[in-house]
């Protein structure tokens, strides 16, 4: 029971992280949100809501990490692109744009008081380049050049993510995806 309220409250906050922001998402929010106990939180997260915000933005990237894994697996480097994007896709569409990445919202606010959260932050987006720079290596991309891709897969899916909540439209993404995935074929068939 204590475990299954510890991970409700690290899943409500990363959901609120990404229609909130960090500074916007408070406990009481969390726990509202969650349904947990009210003296639980403190329990469960005694380094307070920085402790609470690393673990959103851990479960947020193992979340989706485990999407563009399984993509990866067939060696279509257009795949992984679909399967980074797609989860976004639907968050922007169901969230009426108001719902952007849980990670940005963390990172753009992790000030110097709270370096570790830019950690957890920098920790969540290489591992997502790393599945990506897999997949495109499996794909025969060189691992130099699988790297860079991914990188820019990362950032620019996030960026057009941005994009697309400032202009309520998935137009952005769309067009980041076609040049993503036309640039990654290109990359696997010169290998």
């Amino acid at each position: 029971m204590a475990t299954d309220s510890r991970e409700r409250m690290v899943r409500s906050a990363a959901y609120l992280f990404r229609e909130r922001g960090y500074s916007g998402t408070g406990f009481r929010d969390v726990i509202a949100h969650s349904g947990a106990p009210r003296g639980s939180i403190y329990h469960h997260f005694p380094g307070g809501k920085v402790q609470l915000a690393q673990e959103a933005v851990r479960y947020a990237g193992e979340f989706l990490n485990a999407g563009i894994e399984a993509a990866v697996e067939g060696g279509d480097p257009a795949a992984a692109v679909d399967a980074f994007v797609g989860w976004w896709r639907t968050v922007l569409v169901r969230s009426e744009f108001r719902a952007g990445c849980p990670v940005v919202a963390v990172t753009v606010e992790s000030h110097d008081e709270a370096p570790q959260l830019a950690d957890a932050a920098a920790a969540v987006f290489a591992r997502w380049q790393d599945t990506l720079a897999t997949g495109l290596g499996n794909s025969g991309v060189p691992d130099d050049r699988a790297a860079r891709l991914a990188r820019l897969i990362v950032a620019a899916v996030e960026g057009a993510t941005i994009l697309c909540r400032a202009h309520r439209d998935v137009r952005p993404l769309d067009d980041v995806v076609t040049e993503l995935k036309e640039l990654t074929r290109d990359a696997a068939e010169d290998a």
